[in-house]
């Protein structure tokens, strides 16, 4: 099975034998997994980018070895594979030769309930990992809570989210939910020079810088060009009230022209991140409830703005343009005394 979410050259998450980082967690669960008390379901959630899926499969492969009777380095194998016949993967499938479908569809979540309710092939536990849950539908999501609620015997569902709080609450009342954070600097640089042992001290130092603790972030950095307006938008967002209209309108024009490339996908997630952020730090100040409302109309209409682009075609170019404008908006009405109009 193929990741939609691949990034061309670099190891897939079952592939990388073990995740860097996220000790606590792996702790958590280790411990439960030896004194046999291992959860029905397990949501890890946290950022995009900072290794979930990485470490759903080691979770996995912790899992199959602790329960089976196949030598470490047979299940690891077979997992790297994903040939293990207590391993199911549920992602977004492929719709024809050109991509992905954009979601996990119901009959998807169907085939895999189905599935586990099949005579086991092999002993041990088995582990199905939904990368990401976030990708069902409605109608998938209720099926899946179905199968939450009555799960096959000796089965552990591994559900990652980048956005957990867009999730069905009862969906997330029957798991054990475990909040994955962004890396050290340290680690998101051993993930780097594994994969690419030439980089230099510069590049990597550059990628590290707008990584945020997120290795694919950092990944995704290293893939644009050197003329990306990527870097421009992320000075553009340290203070958008006190830079010229026609700036917004620029990076509108240069991020949009190419909606399904790399540029317009990172922009993307530097955008939710700078959203969030921004209500995040409104709701932590004493007497910033204009901002908070402010930042948080501003969060649900980007999100509307981006999913109607994505979904009767629009142009990305003015999608941005909006956006930009309203940021400019809000910041023009909110901003605190002490920064620089």
């Amino acid at each position: 099975m193929t990741d939609p979410n691949a990034l061309a050259g670099l190891p897939l998450p079952e592939e990388r034998h073990g995740a860097i980082g996220h000790d606590a967690a792996r702790s958590a669960i280790l411990a439960q997994l030896h004194d046999r008390r291992l959860p029905g379901a397990i949501m890890l959630h946290g950022p995009q980018g900072i290794g979930k899926a990485t470490f759903a499969f080691e979770l996995a492969a912790a899992i199959l070895l602790a329960t089976g009777d196949e030598s470490p380095e047979r299940v690891q194998e077979q997992v790297t594979a994903l040939s293990h016949p207590n391993l199911f993967v549920l992602r977004r499938r492929l719709k024809d030769s050109k991509g992905y479908y954009t979601i996990i569809r119901v009959e998807d979540v169907r085939e895999l309930r189905d599935a586990l309710h099949h005579t086991r092939g092999r002993a041990g536990h088995r582990i199905a990992i939904l990368d990401s849950i976030d990708d069902c539908n409605p109608s998938a999501a209720n099926a899946l809570l179905k199968t939450l609620e009555e799960p096959p015997a000796d089965t552990t569902f591994l559900l990652i989210s980048h956005r957990p709080g867009q999730l069905l609450p009862t969906i997330k009342s029957r798991c054990h939910n475990l909040a994955l954070r962004p890396l050290a600097d340290s680690d998101v640089a051993e993930i780097v020079t594994a994969s690419m042992p030439d980089i230099d001290g510069e590049t990597l130092q550059r990628a590290l810088g707008l990584a945020g603790g997120r290795p694919r972030r950092a990944f995704e950095t290293l893939a644009l060009s050197p003329e990306s307006p990527v870097g421009a938008l992320i000075a553009w967002l340290q203070a958008p009230q006190s830079l010229p209209s026609g700036t917004a309108i620029a990076l509108a024009d240069a991020i949009g022209s190419d909606p399904q490339g790399p540029d317009m996908s990172f922009a993307r997630e530097i955008l939710l991140d700078w959203l969030s952020d921004e209500a995040r730090n409104a709701a932590m100040q004493p007497g910033e409830r204009l901002r908070l409302a402010s930042a948080t109309d501003l969060w649900d209409k980007a999100n509307a703005l981006l999913s109607e682009a994505d979904s009767v075609n629009l142009d990305m170019k003015q999608t941005l343009s909006v956006l930009f404008d309203a940021i400019r908006k809000h910041r023009n009405t909110t901003a605190i005394p002490t920064e620089s109009q």
